[in-house]
Parts: C-alpha cells; structure tokens; sequence
C-alpha cells in the first residue's frame, strides 16, 4: 500500500489505533495531518512521525467544536492542497452505567464526540473530494455498534450511527470517487501501549487473544489505498472472531 502524494488526516491521532494509523501512513509515504485534543501526547506522536517524514501537520481540536474542525480542515487543504483520505477515529467509549443510572448530559456528551464529532470532519473535507474526484473515508465503529452491550447503550448507540451514517453516506458519493467505510474493532490492546505489536489474552474471542492496534490500523490502511477501491458502503469487523457479546 503506497501513499505517496496522499494526504491522511486522523482524528484521536496521538494514542492507540490512531497513533499506528499515522505511524503507518508515514511509513507507506502519505502527508499526514495529526488533530487531538491532547497536546502533551499529540506532540509525543508527531515526533514520531517527522522521524519518518517532515510531511506532516498536527493540530489540537476538540472535534466537537465545528469552527475549529473547519480551521483544521482550511489550513491543511491550504498547506496539502487537498485531503485526500479521512480517518474519524476520535471517539468515547470508558463508560460502563446502567442505562437507568446514566446522565443526559453523558449521553450528549457521547452524541457530541463520537456521532458530531466524525459529522463535522467528513462535512468539511467532502467538498474538496468531490472537487478531485477521489476520496477514502474510514469510520471507526465498534463491535458494540453492531451488537449492543449492556452497560454501554451510549456508546453502543452512538456507534450504531456511525455505521448506519457510514452506508447512507457512501450511496451519496460513490459514483463521486469516493469511498466510505466503517471498521468495527473488538477488544484492542491499550491505548496506553507503545509497542503496536501488542496483544494480550482475552476470552471474548474465540483467537484467544486483543487486537493489536498495528492489526486495526493495517485493515484501516487497506481501506484507505487503491486496492480498496470497489468496497465502499461496509462495515468491517475486526474482532478475532469474537464469541461473547
């Protein structure tokens, strides 16, 4: 997967399956654009990444801010001139709360970052695809978005949006150039791990075992290259064949 002359922008990119997505895309030759809201770990990874290569911009944003998602949008398109892949991979999810004993305000909180926050960015980049006739957007769901899990129906209903926004959006722009797909993870290694080779046991899955956030990154990379071109409208799930729900 070659990605010279791509330019990757990757919400949620300083840790976990962002921070491989970016190491990756550098490593295979795309110009990266790195948006956290973290500053102290956003500046970690793009150190990182202008160790591989000096195409790279990093902004701190809190997606939910539209007027902010726009500037970051602006200036990399200004800097790039164009955007060629998204990876809205900025999202909540370290709720467990009985739906009864859960507040409002989480539940915006959890609409706000995890359905707004990928809106916002797609919204503001799928002009300038439709302008080049080319685009590859990739949507970080979640096994609970397919499922449902107990304890979770925030998150889990959130991220059911992001999959069903994913196929609606994607009937909109195929014939546009532009791909968009979901990919659903099931148990990841920490965030907090360094190695993105990292896997630990897990009895959720039948292959005994995490994903590894490498792995998740590696499937978000295929996605987003040429060779993906005729899968569009998918939501992928990347879970070891996961056995309890």
């Amino acid at each position: 997967m070659i990605f010279e002359n791509r330019t990757v922008l990757i919400t949620g990119a300083a840790v976990g399956i962002g921070r491989a997505c970016a190491l990756q895309f550098a490593k295979n030759g795309a110009n990266v654009v790195l948006v956290d809201y973290n500053s102290e770990t956003l500046n970690s990874i793009e150190k990182e990444i202008k160790e591989i290569t000096d195409s790279c911009l990093s902004f701190v944003c809190d997606v939910t801010d539209n007027d902010n998602v726009l500037n970051v949008v602006e200036k990399s398109i200004n800097y790039f001139g164009k955007i060629d892949i998204l990876v809205n991979n900025a999202g909540l999810w370290r709720k467990y709360v009985p739906f009864n004993k859960m507040d409002i305000d989480v539940w915006k909180q959890f609409i706000d970052v995890n359905v707004m926050g990928t809106v916002y960015f797609t919204k503001a980049v799928i002009d300038n695809m439709i302008e080049n006739n080319y685009g590859r957007i990739i949507n970080l769901a979640s096994v609970a978005g397919v499922y449902g899990n107990a304890n979770m129906a925030a998150y889990s209903a959130t991220k059911g949006a992001v999959i069903s926004f994913t196929k609606a959006l994607a009937k909109e722009v195929a014939e546009k150039g532009i791909t968009v797909n979901a990919v659903s993870p099931g148990t990841v290694s920490p965030a907090e791990q360094k190695n993105i080779d990292y896997v630990e046991s897990n009895e959720l899955t039948y292959s005994g075992r995490s994903g590894s956030t490498r792995e998740n990154a590696d499937l978000i990379c295929f996605l987003a290259s040429d060779n993906a071109a005729y899968i569009n409208g998918q939501n992928i799930q990347i879970d070891g064949c996961r056995k309890k729900i």
